[in-house]
């Protein structure tokens, strides 16, 4: 991927260093043996995250801390990719007579305080529609390359911008009208909308390689491919697959892997809003 001749974006908030200390009350490691536990079953981890914005979680210290040569390199890497994701829904939001509110993504080392709560770096990288900020531990590179078999920087890439197409559903009032059909669905058909909300995401992250690449050419040989072997390793399927031996598609609520294929590669050839729209697909 072309991107070292990038903007780098001036909405990245650097929090690594910062350190939860204390006993947290209902957070902490407690909060994510839930999360975890939510993702295994099948359960939206936001819930999770916002009851755990309601307890008493542990302080936050500063530490000296000195990132690595190689981590400062993947920083500035998500800053020009944030800057180029905000080039391009700027413009689309503009097209449409909108105005994109830029989110803010946060870089955090091991457990961070978020709107939604505490969150600890094994959850990987997430968006809170509460503060309307992506936070990520940088260290999710290394197992997404070397746990997953994912690796390329596109790859990387591509979970950037997954998440800012969160923020896009968040701005659009989708990721609202999903959370408050909750409580008058069974869990089997609210996890149906979360795969058609996550594939939507997928579709957003296609759409704005899509764009990216016509206007500022950031595509090299091999890019696409990284992306869609990104996506195919995260698919429920597989996931499940692999932690438990076998497969519940009724508890998916991101997708499997030949579902968030498709949908990213809708979006990269369409390169038009309106094909990502999920929530009227007959099939995924």
């Amino acid at each position: 991927m072309r991107w070292k001749d990038g903007r780098r974006s001036g909405n990245v908030e650097d929090r690594r260093g910062a350190r939860l200390s204390g006993k947290a009350k209902g957070g902490g490691i407690g909060l994510l043996v839930l999360v975890l536990v939510g993702l295994f079953f099948g359960i939206d981890p936001s819930l999770i995250l916002q009851l755990g914005g309601n307890m008493t979680g542990p302080a936050v210290q500063e530490s000296q801390y000195v990132p690595t040569e190689a981590e400062n390199e993947l920083a500035d890497f998500v800053s020009v990719v944030l800057a180029d994701t905000e080039d391009t829904w700027g413009a689309l939001f503009n097209q449409a007579g909108g105005s994109y509110e830029e989110p803010t993504l946060v870089l955090f080392t091991g457990a961070v305080k978020s709107a939604c709560g505490f969150a600890q770096a094994a959850m990987g990288p997430f968006y809170c529609p509460a503060d309307r900020k992506v936070y990520i531990d940088l260290s999710f590179y290394q197992d997404l390359r070397t746990k997953m078999g994912a690796p390329g920087d596109f790859a990387q890439a591509y979970v950037v911008a997954h998440e800012i197409g969160h923020h896009v559903q968040n701005l659009l009032g989708l990721s609202d009208k999903v959370h408050s059909m909750r409580q008058r669905l069974s869990e089997a058909d609210y996890n149906k909308l979360s795969v058609r909300l996550e594939l939507q995401a997928d579709c957003f992250s296609g759409l704005w390689a899509n764009h990216a690449d016509r206007t500022r050419h950031i595509l090299e040989r091999g890019d696409v491919e990284e992306a869609l072997n990104a996506a195919s390793m995260i698919g429920d399927d597989r996931l499940q697959q692999q932690s438990r031996g076998y497969v519940t598609p009724d508890s998916f609520t991101h997708g499997s892997s030949e579902q968030r294929v498709r949908w990213f590669r809708r979006g990269l050839q369409s390169g038009n809003i309106q094909a990502c729209d999920a929530f009227s697909a007959t099939t995924l």
